[in-house]
Order: C-alpha cells, then sequence, then structure tokens
C-alpha cells in the first residue's frame, strides 16, 4: 500500500431516519472522532475510498454515530452496513489509545531474533490477542498472550514473543 491505512472497525447498523450510522471500533477508548476529516472503505483490493464526515457522537465505549455528507437518507445509509471502516495513518495515531490492542498495528512481530513479519490486523479474542501478518505472501495469525508474549517495544514499535515449534508452518 503507498499510504497507510488502519482498519479501526465496521458499520453496524443504520440510526434514526436522516442516514446516521453506527460505527464500532476497536480505538480502545470512547470517541467522536472529533476532527476527523474522512473515514475511508475499501472499495477494491487495497483501493480507499474517502467518505467526509459531517457529524460523529458517541454511542459507547466501543461505538460511535457517525453522518457522512451527502448520506441523509435510511435507505443511503444502509449500502454501508457490514462495511469495513478504515482511518488514515496520521488519524490512527491521534485516535487509537495506546493502551489498546489495536495500537500494535504496524509494530513488527520478533519471534527470538528473527522478525517474522509486520502486524496488519489485530483481531481481539476473549483470552488472547492474534495477530495477522504477511510472512512470505502468506497470512499468518500469531497468538499474543502469556504463554507467547515475551516484550513489547513501543518506541521500536516490536512485539518479542516465543512461539510453539510449528506454529508458523501452520
Amino acid at each position: 500500500m503507498e499510504s497507510e491505512y488502519f482498519k479501526i472497525g465496521k458499520f453496524v447498523a443504520v440510526f434514526g431516519l436522516n442516514g446516521e450510522l453506527i460505527v464500532q471500533h476497536s480505538l480502545g477508548k470512547k470517541t467522536t472522532l472529533k476532527g476527523i476529516a474522512a473515514l475511508f472503505i475499501e472499495d477494491a483490493h487495497e483501493a480507499f475510498l474517502p467518505y467526509f464526515v459531517s457529524s460523529a457522537r458517541i454511542k459507547s465505549d466501543a461505538e460511535t454515530y457517525i453522518q457522512l455528507e451527502q448520506i441523509n437518507t435510511r435507505e443511503s445509509a444502509r449500502r454501508f452496513v457490514q462495511k469495513e471502516v478504515w482511518l488514515s495513518s496520521d488519524d490512527f495515531k491521534k485516535f487509537a489509545a495506546k493502551s489498546a490492542p489495536i495500537s500494535f498495528l504496524g509494530y513488527q512481530i520478533i519471534d527470538g531474533s528473527k522478525s517474522i513479519g509486520e502486524i496488519i490486523e489485530v483481531i481481539e479474542m476473549p483470552h488472547q490477542v492474534l495477530c495477522k501478518i504477511n510472512m512470505a505472501g502468506e497470512e499468518k495469525l500469531i497468538p499474543l498472550h502469556e504463554q507467547t508474549l515475551e516484550r513489547i517495544d513501543n518506541k521500536a514499535k516490536k512485539i518479542y514473543v516465543t512461539l510453539p515449534d510449528g506454529l508458523l508452518d501452520l
């Protein structure tokens, strides 16, 4: 990807009659996304279309009401439901909580002394976090929990792990 985009969640429902949408996000904190100009939706593989935000307000810790410009009816908003929502790299850094697992996007995973890949997606599970990486053209899921996680170097954007033998061969 030329410019960096980070997936923060998806539109889960239309709210009201004026085309307001509910975005469910994993930014790790309540947010109105105040000051954000645009959200991005992936149109084709790695082709992101900007949608400009006219208003936003908090619904809950993990949900925000969003009104997109020129989307002003329930019917026009329905086409966005279940679509993934992405932010530009700069906006992502501004809105993601430092303690939220989603803030690991872009970090390198180091197994022993070998870098195995950059985190391209974070999937939160009840007892662990799964990090999706691209390793030699294949997507791999790396579990982060107390048995695998060694340490996190936030300055260097590296996560050190000890993975079970054979995990990367799956």
